[in-house]
């Protein structure tokens, strides 16, 4: 079954999803293409027992572009590093990268997940299932997206069938796992089903049950899998950037340590892609040649490279039409210009919107004509209405109460949704 669904997804991604019409030339390739982005943060996607047996909240922060006139925007899920054991969903080593994603076009969200240490005297074992507690949140928050797709008329704008997953570091081993291991036969023997917050299989039990888990593919800087051996043939697609003096995480088959203390022994991303390379799985590497562990925190060329490596493969699996990149381009080139016969010709922002919060209406193509709004809520009750004139407007909604409504602009038989939190 593993094999089947591998090749299905290796088909979507080369075929019938680069036909999609946002392949444009620009998109997901340029952080120049929306200038703008916004971020809503701390949105609750689940909840689960930590290593110290507390129930914990699951919150992701979302990114997504200004002006976006597309509704179905692939998503990207980025998890942050800290050795499982510290870091939030804001770390340095994925803001910026979650920033220039979405000026690409993408929605990011960027995770918060379980940390902690469950017995210091046992580090290997234990960090084993500090993997598994992310990757059950990681897949969590994948089910949360399509949730709201399926049920909450889709506030983020996300196309389900377009997820990639992947992150930094202990977030790298994260997006890694949730990829490779799909098979109940490869849990780790480590993992005690029937201890709080491990219970769950493949799935576990951090939220939004009844959705698939499924990615099309996995972004990986400076991460590791216990053993590459979980990949097979037919699986999603890979691209990775990792130091080749990484003293963390090593880049080969090596241990990883924690201040001098070794703790497991991994294969780090030159053996991933070598196992990759035998089974035909489509897999990009950049090595930074002498470079630590996640060099682009600090050094403005690695950083350059890590962003070039990862948006140049993504949007290849994405669009069919792009010509395949593996390594650095010019990610600022000025090609800002979408088609707006692409598009819907207007679109508010924010969306989702705050309570409390006036959201603003732009228009394509607008200049100097006059038009009128109504703001329908999910009863089909018109609950408020106005006019408007030019590209740009402020429609008041700070006083509607948080739920779905839409928003319509009769005169040009126009409707979109409009979430309010």
């Amino acid at each position: 079954m593993k094999k089947i669904l591998g090749v299905f997804l290796i088909a979507l991604v080369s075929g019938s999803v680069g036909a999609q019409s946002d392949c444009d030339g620009a998109r997901y390739r340029y952080n120049t293409v929306f200038p703008e982005i916004q971020v809503t943060y701390d949105i609750p996607y689940g909840i689960a027992i930590n290593a110290t047996g507390l129930s914990q909240a699951l919150v992701v922060d979302i990114y997504e572009p200004v002006g976006d006139f597309n509704t179905e925007r692939p998503l990207l899920i980025m998890a942050h590093g800290g050795f499982f054991i510290s870091g939030e969903n804001d770390n340095p080593d994925v803001v910026s990268l979650c920033e220039d994603f979405a000026r690409m076009g993408y929605v990011v969200g960027s995770i918060s997940y379980r940390l902690g240490i469950d017995n210091f005297l046992d580090l290997s074992n234990s960090m084993i299932r500090s993997v598994w507690r992310g990757y059950h949140d990681g897949k969590a928050a994948v089910r949360y997206f399509r949730k709201t797709v399926a049920e909450d008329e889709n506030p983020w704008g996300v196309d389900a069938d377009r997820i990639i997953v992947g992150g930094v570091s202990a977030g790298a081993f994260i997006g890694l796992h949730m990829a490779y291991v799909d098979e109940e036969s490869e849990i780790p023997e480590q993992i005690d089903a029937t201890a709080a917050g491990m219970a769950g299989g493949l799935e576990g039990e951090s939220g939004n049950p009844g959705y698939s888990s499924e990615v099309i593919g996995v972004f990986n800087v400076a991460g590791a899998l216990k053993t590459a051996s979980y990949l097979s043939a037919g699986d999603e697609p890979l691209v990775s950037v990792h130091g080749t003096e990484d003293g963390t995480v090593p880049f080969g088959a090596g241990v990883i340590s924690l201040s001098g203390i070794p703790i497991t022994d991994v294969e780090g991303s030159s053996v991933i892609h070598a196992v990759a390379d035998e089974l035909g799985i489509v897999n990009c590497l950049t090595p930074i040649e002498g470079g630590g562990h996640v060099p682009h925190i600090s050094n403005a060329a690695d950083y350059v490279t890590t962003l070039a490596t990862l948006a140049g493969a993504l949007s290849s699996w994405l669009c069919a039409s792009y010509d395949p990149i593996c390594g650095e381009y010019d990610f600022t080139s000025n090609q800002t210009e979408l088609d707006p016969a692409q598009f819907a010709q207007f679109q508010a922002y924010p969306n989702p919107v705050g309570e409390g919060i006036d959201a603003t209406l732009q228009f394509r193509g607008m200049q100097g004509q006059s038009w009128n709004w109504e703001i329908w809520d999910a009863s089909g009750r018109l609950v408020q209405a106005g006019l408007g004139t030019g590209e740009t407007a402020v429609i008041p909604t700070s006083k509607l109460v948080p739920g779905p409504y839409i928003l319509r602009v009769p005169s040009l038989g126009e409707a979109q949704r409009l979430m309010v939190r």
